[in-house]
């Protein structure tokens, strides 16, 4: 199947390598590049100590990047969403890792359960920008307390229509990997789709989660499948179920 992966390049790269192994052919779009903003995580990972929590490996990639300085920070507990970003806390250094299987809210629940009983400095969370709501909001809701610092913000990247000719006139798309909600939006947005929406009437969309699915739009709900569990592993298998 030739699946077009909407990830920023450094993760779209890696999810490129697993579809060719599947047999895939892999085209990349990335719609945004993070902007790292490493020296206001340095100044919050200064004045905090406790926990840290992230959810997403960008903020992962962004305190990998201050370098050896973070080293007397790899000892304090890190909450991650997901085992590909706590993953990627452990390949920096973090020891203390703990990873939630779903969304933001349960990850909140994973900090509640962690921590219940033990008298905590506020979470510090490490967070991208446009994000999600769900982890802040059940924070709030369980009354933990913590500070957001944002440490990356992801800029869009202007896309030609030249490339998108080739990526869908030119060569039709059996699939389409869709990983956030953000990212659906600004596919579904392009203005060579939206002016050539029939190029779309064969191509399945993989979402990674129900929230993500609601950016498609109507005319093209038939054409959308949900991953089981929000991870890529699930997503992925998606291709092999029709």
């Amino acid at each position: 199947m030739r699946v077009v992966v909407t990830r920023p390049e450094h993760s779209g790269e890696r999810t490129a390598r697993r579809l060719a192994e599947m047999g895939h052919e892999a085209v990349l779009l990335p719609l945004s590049k993070p902007v790292h903003h490493v020296d206001a995580t340095w100044q919050a990972l200064s004045d905090t100590r406790g926990a840290i929590a992230v959810t997403s490996a960008e903020a992962i990639r962004t305190l990998a990047a201050i370098g050896n300085p973070l080293e007397p920070h790899l000892g304090r507990p890190l909450f991650a969403v997901g085992k590909a970003t706590a993953d990627e806390a452990k390949s920096v250094g973090f020891i203390d890792v703990f990873a939630s299987e779903g969304s933001g809210t349960e990850l909140a629940e994973l900090v509640s359960r962690k921590c219940t009983g033990n008298p905590q400095a506020p979470l510090l969370y490490l967070a991208g920008a446009p994000r999600a709501a769900g982890f802040e909001a059940r924070l709030t809701g369980l009354n933990i307390p913590f500070q957001t610092v944002e440490c990356y913000r992801m800029q869009d990247i202007v896309i030609g229509g030249a490339v998108l000719r080739r990526l869908f006139l030119d060569a039709s798309a059996d699939a389409v990997l869709l990983y956030s909600h953000q990212t659906a939006i600004r596919f579904f947005s392009l203005p060579f789709l939206q002016q050539h929406s029939n190029l779309l009437a064969s191509t399945r969309f993989l979402c990674l989660s129900k929230a993500i699915a609601e950016a498609v739009p109507a005319f093209l709900h038939s054409h959308v499948d949900i991953a089981n569990m929000p991870d890529e592993d699930s997503l992925l298998a998606l291709l092999a179920a029709k």
